[in-house]
């Protein structure tokens, strides 16, 4: 990854720091991995710099005269054609106030000095392959345009497998998830036709509404690919800070797929995808997140997800707890009965609770 980019090129990174001997040597270093670098050694000069020739990766100083690190983010992500460009911190800085404040103005990460260089080879090769793959996001989107001005209005086979390649490319990150897409996408859909059969929620279900679950739920947690490595895949409780960076992930998902819905403004499956991703942590009793929904202010397609998603979380191996049986799974959904979940679907899903554990067991890795 680090050698060529997609359109055949040395990937391009600039680096900003006031002190010229840090400069020369992460460039120095950085060269004898095949990138191309440009050292800058103030915030303003760089800004001018990247608006001629925009690289792919910025790394960036905090603590810089005149503008420091914080500023010159902040000028990036106002920029429409800089904005997209991931930025990584790297600061002597190692409160976790200054971490936050670098990831809220928009930092893909953060590497706090003295560093290793290994280490800081392996974040920038993890944010050019995220880059490189928005990249592809965006072209995708554009070819999708193109296909509905040739009045082709449904998405084909081909381009679903495509989606769900993406929503899996992200989901990969985690090590722990196994075959989490596949296994929601089945209970969403059998919750969705029980709940149709008992004649529920008919208001909110056309004809086309178990297929569009079954596309969109592996969209659900599709921002966690913006999320820090160090805070995804980190081995044991987050902390509070931590915490609110990973409830991000919902706004981050949404936000991304409501740009595909100003492309798409009538595409059930589009809206679906962006309900999913921005309220599948809400509650019943209203103290989710983001939003603070609360019943039936709650999507429909994000309420039943709320249940296939923590049904197997619950019965999934993590990295500080054990699977749980299915018994005990369905205990703890049916004591969320009316709190944290629709008290509907927690009766629709109790009665296809077999169901469930057939799919768990035949897709459990």
């Amino acid at each position: 990854m680090n050698d060529i980019n997609e359109n055949g090129r040395k990937p391009f990174i600039m680096i900003i720091d006031d002190v010229p001997a840090n400069l020369q040597i992460l460039s120095e270093f950085l060269k004898k991995k095949e990138y191309k670098v440009r050292p800058v050694t103030n915030g303003r000069m760089a800004l001018q710099a990247m608006k001629i020739e925009p690289p792919e990766l910025i790394l960036l100083d905090i603590t810089m005269p005149d503008m420091d690190g914080f500023e010159v983010c902040g000028m990036i992500k106002k920029d429409e054609k800089l904005k997209n460009i991931p930025v990584i911190f790297i600061s002597a800085l190692d409160d976790i106030i200054d971490k936050v404040k670098a990831f809220k103005i928009g930092g893909a990460d953060y590497i706090t000095k003295p560093f290793q260089y290994e280490e800081v080879l392996a974040r920038v090769d993890t944010q050019l392959s995220l880059y490189h793959l928005q990249n592809q996001l965006k072209a995708y989107n554009q070819e999708l345009e193109e296909l509905v001005q040739k009045q082709v209005m449904e998405i084909s086979e081909s381009q679903m497998a495509t989606i769900f390649a993406l929503a899996k490319l992200a989901e990969s990150r985690d090590e722990d998830t196994g075959a989490h897409l596949e296994r929601v996408q089945k209970y969403c859909r059998i919750l969705s036709h029980k709940l149709n059969e008992k004649q529920l929620y008919q208001d909110e279900m056309d004809n086309h509404f178990e297929q569009n679950i079954f596309q969109a739920s592996p969209l659900h947690d599709i921002g966690k690919v913006a999320i820090p490595d160090v805070i995804l895949l980190k081995q044991g409780k987050l902390t509070p800070e931590e915490f609110e960076i990973m409830k991000t992930h919902t706004n981050l998902g949404s936000d991304t797929l409501n740009a595909v819905n100003v492309i798409y403004p009538k595409n059930s499956f589009i809206k679906m995808g962006i309900e999913i991703s921005r309220s599948h942590h809400e509650r019943w009793d209203g103290k989710g997140y983001p939003d603070g929904l609360s019943a039936g202010n709650i999507p429909l397609c994000a309420r039943i997800m709320a249940i296939a998603d923590v049904y197997d979380a619950l019965r999934s191996k993590r990295c500080y707890k054990p699977p749980f049986s299915h018994e005990k799974s369905c205990e703890i959904i049916l004591e969320g009965r009316g709190t944290q979940f629709d008290p509907y679907v927690v009766d629709a899903f109790q009665e296809i609770s077999g169901e469930f554990l057939e799919i768990s067991e035949s897709l459990t890795e």
